[in-house]
């Protein structure tokens, strides 16, 4: 199984970004997938998630902010971020749900400069 994030820079206030995470290993289609976020001193944070049916869940603290999608023929996830604020300054990583198990990838970094 791997995850490999994408994506991730340094933009300004109110910019936007797309992360990627390109995966192998597992049948992606059929695999609930997320994003979890760590910011500078602090714990992760679970901000986005997507089942096998295509269903997808936010964090209180993103919604309408933040998109998450896929690819199944990339096997690929998705998550756009809209309007970035500086308090969105995080390690992004992807998670995979496979049974007991979850696997994550290595993270890509967003920094917001307001």
């Amino acid at each position: 199984v791997q995850l490999a994030e994408s994506g991730g820079g340094l933009v300004q206030s109110g910019g936007s970004l797309r992360l990627s995470c390109a995966t192998s290993g597992f049948s992606f289609g059929n695999s609930g997938m997320g994003w979890v976020r760590q910011a500078p001193g602090k714990g992760p944070e679970w901000v986005s998630g997507i089942n096998a049916a295509d269903l997808r869940y936010y964090a209180d603290s993103v919604k309408g902010r933040y998109t998450i999608s896929r690819d199944i023929r990339e096997k690929t996830l998705y998550l756009q971020i809209d309007n970035l604020k500086p308090e969105d300054t995080a390690d992004y990583c992807c998670n995979a749900k496979l049974g007991a198990l979850t696997y994550r990838g290595k993270g890509t970094l967003v920094a917001v400069s307001s």
